[in-house]
């Protein structure tokens, strides 16, 4: 496609203002460790148009800047062909086909989440943590190889019906979703704070699970009740 795309001006802001944004979320996967060197990626869809933004491919997280975050179609085609995005876009876009709730999207090799994709287990539902934010356990993907849509219809097909925003791909890496780009941030995040904290207990001994009807209190607190509200209008 041209790299003159004819864009509404209500889209065009929602572009320059997610080019900001995602640069400051690939910053966030530095402070929290969840990255080394290029590996990884945020990805945004934007509002009103088949396109989102992703990280380009092969590019350090220090040199990340607004107008380098490459903008694609649905197809996972770059708008500008002379930008090459992440190799992760072919998936990016499955999903966000499939799924047309999700608006944000995360990989990471993070270091724990690796360690039970590398044991291509399921994280257990044992902390009130991860009942909160993930519903239950993070569930285990199947294995796929990267540069093509097969990672992204392993995702679908995981989490499609689950209450989970993120899936740890067997021997690859986490993998998260979102309602926005910084949605799926925090979803990553919290996967590697109790994949490294579940590890940890599960060297010590047996993990005990938490009952499923307090999975679903914990779960409907936090997403429902947790956290401000906004004021009531006059």
């Amino acid at each position: 496609m041209s790299a003159h795309l004819q864009l509404e001006p209500e889209v065009l802001g929602h572009v320059d203002r997610l080019r900001g944004e995602l640069v400051d979320l690939h910053a966030q996967l530095v402070r929290y460790g969840l990255v080394v060197w290029t590996g990884g990626n945020v990805s945004a869809r934007v509002p009103g148009a088949d396109l989102f933004l992703i990280k380009p491919s092969g590019v350090l997280y220090e040199d990340l800047t607004p107008a380098s975050m490459v903008l694609c179609t649905l197809d996972g085609e770059a708008v500008d062909p002379s930008q090459s995005p992440s190799s992760d876009t072919e998936s990016h876009a499955y999903v966000y086909r499939h799924m047309p709730e999700v608006a944000g999207q995360v990989h990471t090799h993070s270091t724990y989440a690796c360690a039970w994709a590398a044991r291509a287990e399921e994280i257990p539902c044992v902390l009130t943590a991860m009942a909160d934010e993930f519903g239950g356990p993070i569930p285990l993907g199947p294995f796929a190889l990267i540069g093509g849509e097969d990672i992204g219809r392993g995702v679908v097909e995981t989490l499609t019906g689950h209450r989970s925003k993120a899936v740890i791909m067997q021997n690859h890496g986490t993998f998260t979703i979102g309602k926005d780009a910084r949605s799926a941030v925090k979803a990553a995040v919290m996967c590697e704070d109790v994949a490294r904290s579940v590890h940890m207990a599960r060297a010590l001994g047996e993990c005990v699970p938490i009952p499923q009807d307090a999975i679903d209190s914990l779960y409907d607190r936090y997403q429902n009740v947790y956290g401000q509200r906004p004021s009531p209008t006059a």
